[in-house]
Protein backbone atom coordinates (compact mmCIF):
# COMPACT_ATOMS: atom_id res chain seq x y z
CA UNK A 1 0.00 0.00 0.00
CA UNK A 2 2.60 2.21 0.81
CA UNK A 3 5.12 1.75 -2.65
CA UNK A 4 1.84 3.04 -4.41
CA UNK A 5 0.46 6.11 -2.11
CA UNK A 6 3.63 8.18 -3.33
CA UNK A 7 1.44 11.43 -4.64
CA UNK A 8 1.85 14.33 -2.37
CA UNK A 9 -1.89 15.49 -2.99
CA UNK A 10 -3.05 11.78 -1.88
CA UNK A 11 -1.21 12.13 1.38
CA UNK A 12 -2.61 15.90 1.93
CA UNK A 13 -6.15 14.33 0.76
CA UNK A 14 -5.78 11.50 3.64
CA UNK A 15 -4.50 14.47 6.37
CA UNK A 16 -7.54 16.11 5.69
CA UNK A 17 -9.80 13.54 5.56
CA UNK A 18 -8.92 11.76 9.06
CA UNK A 19 -11.02 13.00 12.00
CA UNK A 20 -8.22 12.74 14.69
CA UNK A 21 -5.92 15.25 12.78
CA UNK A 22 -7.14 18.61 13.26
CA UNK A 23 -6.12 21.66 10.62
CA UNK A 24 -3.13 23.00 12.82
CA UNK A 25 -1.38 19.74 12.35
CA UNK A 26 -2.48 19.30 8.91
CA UNK A 27 -0.87 22.79 7.91
CA UNK A 28 2.18 21.38 10.20
CA UNK A 29 3.05 18.48 8.79
CA UNK A 30 2.93 19.93 5.01
CA UNK A 31 4.81 22.73 5.57
CA UNK A 32 7.56 20.50 7.55
CA UNK A 33 8.08 18.11 4.24
CA UNK A 34 7.99 20.83 1.77
CA UNK A 35 11.01 22.51 3.89
CA UNK A 36 12.79 19.11 4.65
CA UNK A 37 11.91 17.37 1.00
CA UNK A 38 10.25 14.70 2.83
CA UNK A 39 8.15 12.55 0.43
CA UNK A 40 4.71 10.71 1.45
CA UNK A 41 6.24 7.26 1.27
CA UNK A 42 9.61 8.34 2.99
CA UNK A 43 6.68 10.46 5.40
CA UNK A 44 4.21 7.02 6.39
CA UNK A 45 7.06 5.11 6.92
CA UNK A 46 7.79 6.70 10.29
CA UNK A 47 7.14 5.08 13.26
CA UNK A 48 4.27 6.87 16.07
CA UNK A 49 7.14 7.99 18.16
CA UNK A 50 8.99 9.99 15.88
CA UNK A 51 5.46 11.85 14.27
CA UNK A 52 4.94 12.98 17.87
CA UNK A 53 8.55 13.97 18.44
CA UNK A 54 9.38 15.01 14.92
CA UNK A 55 6.03 17.29 14.20
CA UNK A 56 4.78 17.77 16.98
CA UNK A 57 1.98 15.24 17.10
CA UNK A 58 -0.74 14.44 19.46
CA UNK A 59 -0.71 10.24 20.26
CA UNK A 60 -4.21 10.20 18.40
CA UNK A 61 -3.13 11.82 15.32
CA UNK A 62 0.28 9.90 15.14
CA UNK A 63 -1.81 6.36 15.69
CA UNK A 64 -4.23 7.66 12.68
CA UNK A 65 -1.48 7.69 10.38
CA UNK A 66 -0.25 4.68 11.25
CA UNK A 67 -3.09 2.94 10.95
CA UNK A 68 -4.36 1.44 7.56
CA UNK A 69 -7.47 3.19 7.48
CA UNK A 70 -5.51 6.18 7.08
CA UNK A 71 -4.49 5.38 3.36
CA UNK A 72 -8.48 3.94 2.84
CA UNK A 73 -10.03 6.70 3.77
CA UNK A 74 -8.81 8.22 -0.32
CA UNK A 75 -9.49 5.49 -2.16
CA UNK A 76 -13.20 5.33 -0.67
CA UNK A 77 -13.42 9.28 -1.06
CA UNK A 78 -12.47 9.20 -4.93
CA UNK A 79 -14.62 6.48 -5.48
CA UNK A 80 -17.49 8.59 -3.77
CA UNK A 81 -16.93 11.71 -5.93
CA UNK A 82 -15.93 9.86 -9.06
CA UNK A 83 -17.04 11.63 -12.37
CA UNK A 84 -17.99 14.67 -10.04
CA UNK A 85 -16.07 18.10 -9.97
CA UNK A 86 -14.64 17.82 -6.53
CA UNK A 87 -11.25 18.60 -5.74
CA UNK A 88 -9.12 19.26 -2.36
CA UNK A 89 -7.52 22.95 -2.46
CA UNK A 90 -4.55 23.65 0.25
CA UNK A 91 -2.31 26.93 0.39
CA UNK A 92 -0.46 25.19 -1.44
CA UNK A 93 -2.90 24.78 -4.46
CA UNK A 94 -2.80 27.03 -7.66
CA UNK A 95 -6.21 27.29 -7.59
CA UNK A 96 -6.95 27.73 -3.57
CA UNK A 97 -9.06 30.78 -3.09
CA UNK A 98 -6.87 33.44 -2.73
CA UNK A 99 -9.39 36.12 -1.31
CA UNK A 100 -9.68 34.32 1.96
CA UNK A 101 -5.71 34.34 2.48
CA UNK A 102 -6.51 38.28 2.46
CA UNK A 103 -9.34 37.92 5.02
CA UNK A 104 -9.89 34.98 7.09
CA UNK A 105 -7.39 35.16 10.51
CA UNK A 106 -6.13 32.66 9.90
CA UNK A 107 -7.40 30.94 6.23
CA UNK A 108 -8.27 27.50 6.13
CA UNK A 109 -5.78 24.93 5.54
CA UNK A 110 -7.63 23.34 3.34
CA UNK A 111 -11.07 23.81 1.29
CA UNK A 112 -13.13 21.42 -0.61
CA UNK A 113 -14.45 22.97 -3.57
CA UNK A 114 -17.09 21.27 -5.71
CA UNK A 115 -19.04 22.80 -8.90
CA UNK A 116 -18.43 25.40 -10.83
CA UNK A 117 -14.92 26.88 -10.06
CA UNK A 118 -15.49 29.80 -12.67
CA UNK A 119 -17.71 31.17 -10.67
CA UNK A 120 -15.24 32.29 -8.02
CA UNK A 121 -13.23 34.11 -11.27
CA UNK A 122 -15.96 36.94 -11.64
CA UNK A 123 -16.69 40.15 -9.41
CA UNK A 124 -17.97 38.68 -6.32
CA UNK A 125 -20.79 40.07 -3.61
CA UNK A 126 -22.85 39.11 -0.26
CA UNK A 127 -25.38 40.71 1.24
CA UNK A 128 -25.47 40.33 5.33
CA UNK A 129 -27.74 40.91 8.06
CA UNK A 130 -27.87 40.05 11.45
CA UNK A 131 -30.07 36.42 12.70
CA UNK A 132 -32.58 38.34 14.15
CA UNK A 133 -33.34 40.28 10.84
CA UNK A 134 -37.27 40.92 10.41
CA UNK A 135 -39.24 40.63 7.87
CA UNK A 136 -39.18 43.94 5.92
CA UNK A 137 -34.81 43.23 6.08
CA UNK A 138 -35.08 40.36 4.45
CA UNK A 139 -37.10 41.96 1.51
CA UNK A 140 -34.35 43.99 1.47
CA UNK A 141 -31.47 41.61 1.04
CA UNK A 142 -33.77 39.81 -1.74
CA UNK A 143 -33.85 42.78 -3.27
CA UNK A 144 -30.06 43.90 -2.71
CA UNK A 145 -29.20 40.05 -4.38
CA UNK A 146 -31.49 40.59 -7.37
CA UNK A 147 -29.70 44.05 -7.91
CA UNK A 148 -26.08 42.72 -7.37
CA UNK A 149 -26.95 39.54 -9.72
CA UNK A 150 -28.20 41.84 -12.57
CA UNK A 151 -25.33 44.01 -12.53
CA UNK A 152 -23.96 41.13 -12.68
CA UNK A 153 -21.91 39.94 -10.03
CA UNK A 154 -21.89 36.45 -8.20
CA UNK A 155 -23.27 36.02 -5.06
CA UNK A 156 -21.39 34.48 -2.06
CA UNK A 157 -23.97 32.92 0.43
CA UNK A 158 -24.77 30.62 3.22
CA UNK A 159 -27.24 27.81 3.07
CA UNK A 160 -28.55 27.42 6.67
CA UNK A 161 -30.25 30.65 8.19
CA UNK A 162 -33.07 32.74 7.10
CA UNK A 163 -30.94 35.76 5.65
CA UNK A 164 -28.53 33.37 3.34
CA UNK A 165 -31.90 30.99 2.76
CA UNK A 166 -33.27 34.77 1.50
CA UNK A 167 -30.21 35.45 -0.23
CA UNK A 168 -29.20 32.30 -1.64
CA UNK A 169 -32.88 31.87 -3.73
CA UNK A 170 -32.43 35.11 -5.89
CA UNK A 171 -29.45 33.37 -8.07
CA UNK A 172 -32.45 30.28 -9.34
CA UNK A 173 -34.48 32.96 -10.61
CA UNK A 174 -32.42 34.17 -13.32
CA UNK A 175 -30.13 31.00 -13.91
CA UNK A 176 -26.96 32.75 -12.15
CA UNK A 177 -24.33 31.13 -10.21
CA UNK A 178 -24.20 30.80 -6.79
CA UNK A 179 -20.91 30.73 -4.53
CA UNK A 180 -22.56 28.49 -1.62
CA UNK A 181 -20.28 28.04 1.80
CA UNK A 182 -21.66 25.24 3.84
CA UNK A 183 -21.49 24.94 7.66
CA UNK A 184 -20.46 21.14 7.02
CA UNK A 185 -19.27 18.70 4.89
CA UNK A 186 -19.92 18.26 1.15
CA UNK A 187 -21.21 15.07 1.69
CA UNK A 188 -23.72 16.26 4.60
CA UNK A 189 -24.61 18.88 3.28
CA UNK A 190 -25.00 17.55 -0.43
CA UNK A 191 -25.69 13.87 -0.04
CA UNK A 192 -23.56 11.22 -0.78
CA UNK A 193 -24.53 11.49 -4.88
CA UNK A 194 -23.76 15.36 -4.14
CA UNK A 195 -26.98 16.21 -5.83
CA UNK A 196 -29.13 17.19 -2.82
CA UNK A 197 -30.02 20.82 -2.67
CA UNK A 198 -29.00 22.71 0.50
CA UNK A 199 -32.18 23.76 1.77
CA UNK A 200 -36.21 23.20 0.90
CA UNK A 201 -37.01 26.19 -0.82
CA UNK A 202 -34.60 26.40 -3.82
CA UNK A 203 -36.73 23.27 -4.91
CA UNK A 204 -39.12 25.68 -6.53
CA UNK A 205 -36.81 26.39 -9.11
CA UNK A 206 -34.46 23.13 -9.18
CA UNK A 207 -35.25 20.16 -7.62
CA UNK A 208 -31.09 18.93 -7.78
CA UNK A 209 -28.11 20.72 -7.13
CA UNK A 210 -26.65 21.73 -10.92
CA UNK A 211 -22.78 21.68 -10.42
CA UNK A 212 -22.19 23.02 -13.71
CA UNK A 213 -23.83 26.45 -12.59
CA UNK A 214 -23.20 26.54 -8.75
CA UNK A 215 -20.13 26.12 -6.41
CA UNK A 216 -19.75 24.64 -3.23
CA UNK A 217 -17.21 25.64 -0.98
CA UNK A 218 -16.63 23.90 2.69
CA UNK A 219 -13.98 24.75 4.91
CA UNK A 220 -14.42 21.31 6.54
CA UNK A 221 -14.44 16.97 6.12
CA UNK A 222 -16.53 15.74 3.42
CA UNK A 223 -18.73 13.65 6.51
CA UNK A 224 -18.51 16.46 9.10
CA UNK A 225 -22.11 17.71 10.72
CA UNK A 226 -22.52 20.55 11.81
CA UNK A 227 -21.55 21.79 14.90
CA UNK A 228 -22.44 25.24 16.28
CA UNK A 229 -18.99 26.13 16.77
CA UNK A 230 -18.83 26.31 12.57
CA UNK A 231 -20.96 29.54 11.82
CA UNK A 232 -18.11 31.36 12.13
CA UNK A 233 -15.41 30.25 9.90
CA UNK A 234 -18.74 29.71 7.21
CA UNK A 235 -19.79 33.63 7.86
CA UNK A 236 -15.75 34.56 7.93
CA UNK A 237 -15.31 33.18 4.60
CA UNK A 238 -18.64 34.11 2.99
CA UNK A 239 -17.06 37.82 3.47
CA UNK A 240 -13.58 36.52 2.82
CA UNK A 241 -15.02 35.44 -0.43
CA UNK A 242 -16.30 38.58 -1.52
CA UNK A 243 -15.45 41.85 -3.41
CA UNK A 244 -17.94 43.59 -2.79
CA UNK A 245 -20.03 43.59 1.02
CA UNK A 246 -23.34 44.75 1.49
CA UNK A 247 -25.55 44.71 4.35
CA UNK A 248 -28.92 45.50 5.56
CA UNK A 249 -29.24 44.91 9.45
CA UNK A 250 -26.74 44.68 12.06
CA UNK A 251 -26.95 43.88 15.48
CA UNK A 252 -24.85 45.93 17.77
CA UNK A 253 -21.04 44.15 19.17
CA UNK A 254 -22.78 40.99 16.75
CA UNK A 255 -20.63 38.66 14.77
CA UNK A 256 -21.52 40.62 11.29
CA UNK A 257 -20.82 43.95 12.79
CA UNK A 258 -17.35 42.31 13.30
CA UNK A 259 -16.94 41.04 9.99
CA UNK A 260 -18.28 44.47 7.87
CA UNK A 261 -15.55 46.22 10.08
CA UNK A 262 -12.44 43.81 9.03
CA UNK A 263 -13.90 44.08 5.51
CA UNK A 264 -13.53 47.62 5.74
CA UNK A 265 -10.02 47.42 7.42
CA UNK A 266 -8.95 45.17 4.57
CA UNK A 267 -9.82 47.25 1.37
CA UNK A 268 -13.05 45.61 0.30
CA UNK A 269 -16.35 47.55 -1.00
CA UNK A 270 -18.58 48.34 1.93
CA UNK A 271 -22.24 49.22 1.45
CA UNK A 272 -25.11 49.61 3.27
CA UNK A 273 -28.43 49.00 1.91
CA UNK A 274 -31.38 51.27 2.94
Amino acid sequence: MVNSFDSTFDLELALCLTPEIGSASVSKILAKNALLGVQPEEFLRLREENLIKEYGLRESAAKAISNHDFLERVENFKKKVRGKNVVLTTQRSPIYPRRLEGFCQPPPVYVFLYGNYAALEGKTFCVLASRDASEEELAKVEKSVEAGVLEPMNLVSGANTNVYRRAAVVPLRWGAPRILVLDRGLFAALGDGLDREPFTAARLWRYRFDPSVDLVVSPFRPDDKYAPINNRKRDECVVGLSDVVRWVYLRPGGNMEGLIDRARNVGKIVEGVG
